[in-house]
């Protein structure tokens, strides 16, 4: 292409990165990529060629540990990370010789600070509406070569929509259970999706539904067949479709619409439970954590608690009532510890102290009360004196602790 042969770049296109092949003979494979947002810098890892190496910046310590062990090829980030990384030196800019800015509309006055850090970089702009970009060229990319067709009319002025659309917000990662609830949405009886490429739909087509944002000429034909078709957009896409089409959201079905499948009501009450108090379980199973995959141990006591056994590790049952870990009588003991939140300590504080240094089993343990200068733990009978002889003398948040059967 001619465009190799050019200092500074503008390549128009719409936000779309699944429809840049060509894009990738432009670039080496040690460029940055500054984009919108983590999504984006996810999407450009993902659809990047594998020679590649392409990372995204999702985690700043990580990223510059493997700058710095030369791990990554082409890194892609938002403008906020790289900084970040430049901040921390762990990025070096002033020796990088392609910078990609992808599709900056909607942040480009964000952009100076980090683009002063690389003067010397070519600069590959990839815009959906250069004019509306024209201060931030010829300060970044000036006299850059323009490499696609403008959205201007004959006389200069912009183009406007070319038809209505409806519209909804997705995540890259949830492409495929939008599209199925947008079929459940539409309620058509003869719909054409189109993913891309040619455009061919059935006769009699009633709906429309685009997985790939499209051009202004290949939005016009989905129109053609069907009037204000369904497209599914990613949030920083938004601006571009809006450009080329008057827009409707279309409301997806919520959770209480979809279909319900036998292990639906069991994810509902797990993720109804994550934002609840954790802090001994997680301290319980930290240990595991740092040996198996966190999954895999969600899964296996998942399996636990489906054996009818009566052995089975409750913890905190003595919040149902009798018959918890507490003992056979569902009774608890109560400790006094000489430790609260004047001195910083939190529940999962004294649950980590009664693990690590006291000894006790997760299902010994009961609630937990944290006040301004002291605890109340509730402790199983047979565990009560080893947890107030082994936790007296601990350091908990740097106070040692003394611990005595709860007077009341």
């Amino acid at each position: 292409m001619k465009a190799e042969r050019s200092r500074h770049v503008v390549l128009v296109s719409p936000p779309a990165l699944e429809r840049m092949e060509k894009f990738w003979e432009l670039i080496d494979r040690n460029a940055i990529v500054v984009c919108a947002d983590h999504e984006q810098a996810t999407h450009w890892a993902d659809l990047a060629p594998a020679e590649y190496g392409a990372h995204a910046v999702t985690g700043l310590t990580r990223t510059g540990a493997l700058l710095k062990e030369g791990r990554i090829g082409l890194l892609a980030g938002s403008p906020a990370d790289l900084a970040a990384l430049v901040a921390r030196s762990a990025l070096k800019l002033d020796t990088l010789e392609t910078l990609v800015i992808a599709w900056p509309e909607g942040f480009a006055g964000e952009l100076d600070a980090l683009l002063a850090e690389a003067p010397n970089a070519r600069r590959i702009v990839l815009s959906w509406n250069p004019p509306g970009l024209a201060d931030f060229l010829e300060r970044h990319a000036r006299r850059a070569e323009v490499v696609g067709n403008l959205p201007l009319d004959v006389d200069g002025k912009p183009l406007g929509p070319v038809g209505s659309a409806r519209f909804a917000v997705i995540s890259a990662s949830r492409r495929r259970a939008a599209l199925r609830d947008a079929l459940d949405a539409v309620r058509a009886t003869k719909m054409y999706v189109w993913a891309g490429g040619e455009i061919a739909a059935p006769k009699n087509t009633d709906v429309v539904i685009a997985t790939t944002l499209p051009t202004r000429e290949e939005l016009l034909a989905l129109i053609a067949i069907a009037p204000q078709p369904v497209v599914l957009v990613l949030a920083s896409q938004l601006p571009y479709l809006r450009s080329i089409a008057a827009l409707t959201p279309l409301p997806l079905p919520s959770g209480v619409d979809r279909a319900q499948d036998r292990s639906s009501k069991l994810r509902a009450q797990i993720t109804e439970r994550l934002s609840g108090d954790l802090d001994a379980e997680l301290a319980a199973l930290a240990p595991l954590f740092e040996e198996h995959d966190p999954a895999l141990v969600a899964a296996a006591l998942l399996a636990i608690s489906r054996q009818p056994s009566a052995g089975n590790i409750q913890p905190h049952e003595a919040e149902t009532g009798p018959g918890g870990a507490g003992g056979a009588g569902g009774a608890w003991m109560k400790i006094f510890v000489t430790v609260g939140t004047k001195d910083r300590a939190s529940a999962k504080d004294l649950v980590g102290a009664l693990i690590k240094e006291a000894g006790l089993q997760k299902g010994q343990i009961g609630k937990i009360d944290v006040r301004e200068t002291f605890s109340l733990v509730e402790i199983a009978p047979q565990a009560t004196d080893q947890a107030v002889r082994r936790l007296t003398g601990v350091a908990i948040r740097g106070r040692r602790v003394t611990a005595r059967p709860d007077r009341g």
